[in-house]
């Protein structure tokens, strides 16, 4: 039995929860998550802990109930204390700037790349090099981050471009003249 799948999920008292239909969905005050799920598994509630049962042994069901338990989870952290991304602008020039529900980000090309921000997720310029991207769906703030990040992802030689909070950047000697 998979590790993970058999642990049960606590769920905090301002949690509602609503499973009918292959779906649950988790709504509090921050927001609603839903998520549909096969019919390998089977989600239970009660005693304000949420258990996934899968039917059988089949290879897919295994891999799916811990995955799954895993989903459920991440969407129980993200309505309780919401998930963030920070991303750091390197090189000269390159800044971020927040216009209403557009992301603007100079990064060395000839134009600036704009990205629309979806309605649930939060954006915060916290100077002109960093911002942190904030919501409460893990896989949507992920998303947004990596496509910010591929408009100039960094590069080995000087360290420029667009890296994640933390991140190390191998760097590469460059060429010797003679």
């Amino acid at each position: 039995m998979s590790r993970i799948g058999k642990k049960p999920i606590e769920i905090p008292k301002d949690i509602s929860i609503k499973i009918e239909n292959q779906k649950i969905s988790l709504e509090n005050k921050k927001g609603k998550l839903e998520k549909s799920f096969l019919n390998f598994i089977d989600v239970k509630f009660e005693d304000n802990k949420i258990s996934v049962i899968r039917f059988d042994d089949t290879k897919k069901s295994k891999a799916y109930h811990g995955l799954f338990r895993a989903l459920i989870q991440n969407m129980v952290l993200g309505i309780t204390t919401q998930f963030s991304k920070t991303l750091i602008a390197e090189g000269i020039g390159y800044k971020f700037q927040v216009e209403k529900k557009k992301l603007i980000v100079n990064v060395g090309y000839t134009h600036p790349i704009e990205f629309i921000i979806p309605e649930d997720i939060e954006i915060k310029l916290e100077s002109a090099t960093r911002i942190t991207i904030i919501g409460i769906d893990k896989e949507k703030v992920g998303l947004l981050a990596s496509k910010i990040r591929d408009t100039r992802p960094p590069e080995p030689y000087k360290g420029k471009g667009i890296l994640y909070l933390g991140e190390k950047i191998i760097r590469k000697a460059g060429k010797t003249g003679k």
